[in-house]
């Protein structure tokens, strides 16, 4: 098996919900390289199996078939070089921002001078400075999504996974949020696996796009974004950036379709 010495190497995996021999493949024989401090973005059909794939990244469900290694070795559970953002922001709600931050830096061992440092650290990086002391309730779902990036940014994990984490915005938020989850990746450098079904945040975003299969999940194809670095919300009426959403749009809407018709 190759060693990843660098980024991600997922090696011919498969995935099954149900009874042993009678159960749903989810996944079918995916192999993918991503690279070290690559954002890659993981597009598809609802029921592709894009979530599948990111916790068997995370180790939160078992490798069933294949192999999944990272510069810490073969997967199998979860690890402190891998951390992950849901959609449902995740946060204690009786915890203040700050407390919420600290939570996840004492559960990775950190001394208490080192865990406030850092704490305040992510929470600048993420424009929540003078917020420190409120709670979920009292922020937008905009600012408790900065909230959860910053606590999973501050135990510094090599691998950052999200799964459709702005899928709970509004269009407005989730555009900002957006841009500042590229400002944030290109100042931590990290490995990022972004889970998504929007064509144009996923083009906005990606280094690379995975293209995903109907049922059972598997990389039909793999587009390169050669897009500026530096991207705002200009690249939006860009003609390359326009053109790019409507090749992928197709060849998304190819397997949506296949979907609904139980092709695969």
């Amino acid at each position: 098996m190759e060693d990843a010495a660098t980024g991600i190497a997922i090696r011919n995996v498969s995935h099954s919900y149900g009874p042993a021999g009678h159960g749903v493949l989810a996944l079918d024989r995916i192999s993918l390289d991503i690279g070290d401090c690559e954002f890659h973005c993981l597009l598809g059909p609802s029921g592709c199996g894009k979530s599948t794939l990111l916790y068997l990244l995370g180790g939160f469900i078992p490798v069933q078939s294949g192999q999944i290694v990272t510069p810490k070795g073969v997967v199998t559970g979860p690890g402190p070089d891998r951390s992950i953002v849901f959609q449902n922001f995740a946060l204690f709600p009786w915890k203040t921002v700050r407390d919420n931050v600290l939570y996840g830096l004492k559960k990775a061992g950190f001394a208490a001078d080192e865990r406030a440092r850092r704490a305040q650290e992510y929470i600048d990086l993420v424009h929540l400075t003078g917020f420190e002391d409120s709670y979920p309730s009292q922020l937008s779902g905009g600012m408790q999504q900065r909230a959860a990036i910053a606590r999973t940014l501050a135990v510094d994990p090599r691998i950052l996974l999200m799964d459709e984490p702005f899928g709970a915005l509004d269009a407005q938020t989730r555009r900002v949020m957006q841009e500042e989850l590229r400002a944030i990746w290109r100042r931590s450098r990290k490995t990022v696996v972004f889970v998504t079904h929007d064509v144009q945040e996923a083009v906005f975003l990606a280094d690379r796009i995975s293209i995903m299969s109907a049922r059972p999940g598997r990389i039909e194809h793999i587009i390169d974004v050669d897009l500026p670095k530096d991207r705002g919300e200009e690249i939006l009426e860009d003609s390359q950036f326009i053109q790019l959403s409507e090749q992928i749009w197709r060849l998304v809407r190819e397997q949506a379709i296949a979907a609904t018709r139980g092709a695969h």
